[in-house]
């Protein structure tokens, strides 16, 4: 299963969703609440979260573990 958990809007609220995963993990109210349940997840699972923005596209990604593409310097 992917380590990739995307943030996505979901009816009236936010819901987080496992890349490749035809439902939802879990629903909330907020992105913010969305979020915070993502990143304790990718956390203990060392894998990403890619936030999007409610038109769909992303706004932003979160590497929590082993990044396979460090920053250079």
């Amino acid at each position: 299963m992917s380590k990739r958990i995307h943030v996505v809007p979901h009816g009236s609220g936010w819901a987080t969703r496992r890349e490749g995963a035809a439902r939802v993990g879990s629903t909330h109210n907020t992105q913010a609440d969305a979020t915070q349940a993502a990143r304790g997840t990718a956390v203990r699972e060392r894998g990403e979260v890619i936030i999007h923005r409610p038109d769909g596209r992303i706004r932003d990604a979160n590497s929590y573990g082993n990044d396979p593409f460090p920053p250079k310097g």
